[in-house]
């Protein structure tokens, strides 16, 4: 039920209208002045106030403008007379909602009610919705607030460094974990330097192209890039980068960047090799027992035969001798070289030179190997297993230019190469076969290949599963199995790769490829 206060001076007025408003629903207050009309009012707070404008006193002007300062929401219906328009006006000038004339009129009357009750309604709902308005703004920027701290808290937190930069690559997050990494604190990098300050020279640059194309994790993201950051006191710092770039809109707004501290890794990985190393080393002394008994064997026997031609002065067994020295000889040489190679951390020594020159060198010397071995007696050549007609062959890129490589892990690896080829030829039991050893170089975009081919007896796919297991050998009691493990660790360490490609009966192709660097202070990133 409404409350409705009606102010009038003519009690008749006041028992009449009040009936009809009583019979439509009304809880009527009625004053019969201005003064008890506004202490009813202060003390009811109705929401709708039907007031004479002429009475004794206080007149109804007056006590619209009272009722409108304590309560600017009421609606105030003025009853004027015929002869006072001129104050019914002025009335609406001070916000009345309505007026109407006496005698009153029952249509003229509800049609002034339901107008103060549709705003007054309206006016309820407004407040009702600028309320919930309010109350929804509010929950809502307090979500956003806890939301925004627990991203906050969530990048300031992160073990990993975690670096964001806006669209003109300016620093514009630098969480705890980068400060803990690099050196510097937020209120130095941020909005103050640009993310370039924290990689090497150009790697802001490769960054971004990589991000650009699709190599690693699909366009405009980076998913486990190795490379470097520069700390503040100028360390250089291996860490893994992932990272995105971001977009509002369609248009680029920057980019963050994930950095994980690889030192440790680094350190256990060097740690785990060495131990592996050691181990191998120490399997190996194990286990070739055999194959150091075949050499000493095979020296015994050369000795012996040396022997007996200097005590029955025949130069033919003379030379037979030797020759069983000197191969053995060599293949203690090469055993004990591959053993340090394999069992030591080595840094390469860059120095420039040319990538053509090693693999010219190679070709001279396996040119006059098996030179050599092909002009000695048929005898021998049968009962090395060696085909006298293995034709070496070059195809040399000349395009390629100096470049900044260890030339002795190249020639190291290129000879460990062409010496299986050349084994797995003799090994091949057609000898009526034009067997050829082919070493080729290629210049790429980023280094330089050598590839080694031969048309030998190639390997199957069990062969091609163990090669690079240790201590494996389709050699048989000949071979080690540490050439390519030695070959595989020199060409890791120049950060590069080693792959093959062999077919049974046709022979194999093996690729090295090695990063150039332009000197010898570069450093080469390795995605992951």
């Amino acid at each position: 039920m409404s409350k409705l206060l009606l102010i009038d001076d003519e009690e008749p007025v006041r028992k009449i209208v009040g009936l009809y408003l009583r019979s439509h629903g009304y809880e009527v207050f009625t004053a019969a002045d201005g003064p008890k009309g506004i202490e009813l009012f202060q003390r009811e707070g109705p929401s709708i106030v039907l007031t004479d404008i002429k009475m004794p006193g206080m007149d109804g002007i007056e006590v619209l403008k009272k009722i409108k300062q304590t309560s600017p929401e009421t609606e105030v219906i003025v009853i004027t007379g015929h002869g006072d328009m001129d104050l019914a006006i002025q009335s609406l000038q001070f916000d009345a909602s309505d007026f109407i004339t006496k005698p009153v009129g029952n249509e003229a009357l509800s049609i002034a009610l339901k107008r103060a009750e549709e705003r007054v309604d309206t006016r309820r709902l407004l407040k009702e919705y600028t309320d919930n308005l309010e109350v929804m703004v509010k929950e809502a920027t307090e979500e956003l607030s806890k939301a925004h701290d627990f991203q906050k808290n969530l990048i300031q937190s992160s073990i990993d460094g975690i670096i964001a930069s806006d669209k003109d690559g300016t620093i514009v997050v630098f969480n705890r974990g980068t400060e803990d990494l690099l050196g510097y604190t937020a209120d130095e990098v941020v909005g103050k330097v640009p993310i370039d300050t924290v990689y090497l020279p150009g790697v802001g640059e490769k960054i971004n192209e990589t991000l650009i194309a699709e190599a690693y994790g699909g366009k405009n993201r980076l998913v486990n890039y190795e490379n470097v950051l520069i700390s503040k006191n100028g360390e250089e710092i291996p860490v893994r980068i992932s990272g995105a770039t971001l977009f509002e809109n369609g248009e680029k707004t920057g980019v963050v960047c994930f950095f994980q501290d690889l030192r440790e890794i680094k350190r256990l990985q060097r740690e785990l090799i060495q131990i592996e190393r050691l181990s191998a080393i120490g399997q190996a002394v194990a286990g070739m027992a055999h194959y150091t008994k075949n050499i000493l064997n095979g020296l015994q026997g050369g000795v012996y035969i040396v022997n007996t031609s200097l005590k029955k002065d025949k130069p033919d067994l003379l030379r037979k001798g030797w020759g069983m020295v000197e191969n053995n000889v060599s293949r203690i040489s090469d055993l004990v070289m591959n053993m340090l190679i394999y069992s030591k951390e080595r840094e390469p020594d860059y120095v420039s030179c040319s990538p053509n020159d090693i693999a010219q060198e190679v070709y001279d010397l396996m040119y006059e190997t098996l030179k050599a071995r092909s002009a000695k007696l048929d005898y021998l050549m049968k009962e090395k297993g060696m085909h006298p007609d293995i034709k070496l062959s070059k195809d040399f890129d000349p395009s390629i230019d100096e470049c900044y490589l260890d030339p002795t892990g190249a020639h190291r690896c290129l000879l460990n190469l062409v010496t299986n080829a050349i084994d797995a030829c003799t090994q091949e039991p057609d000898e009526d076969k034009d067997f050829r050893v082919i070493i080729r170089t290629r210049k790429e975009d980023d280094g330089i290949s050598f590839d080694v081919v031969d048309n030998g007896v190639g390997m199957s796919k069990e062969v091609q599963e163990k090669l690079f297991e240790r201590f494996f050998s389709t050699k048989g009691p000949k071979g080690t199995g540490l050439g390519l493990l030695v070959t595989r660790k020199i060409v890791d360490e120049h950060g590069g790769t080693i792959s093959f490609e062999s077919e049974p009966g046709q022979g194999t192709t093996f690729t090295m490829h090695f990063p150039c660097r332009k000197d010898s202070s570069d450093t080469i990133a390795s995605p992951v």
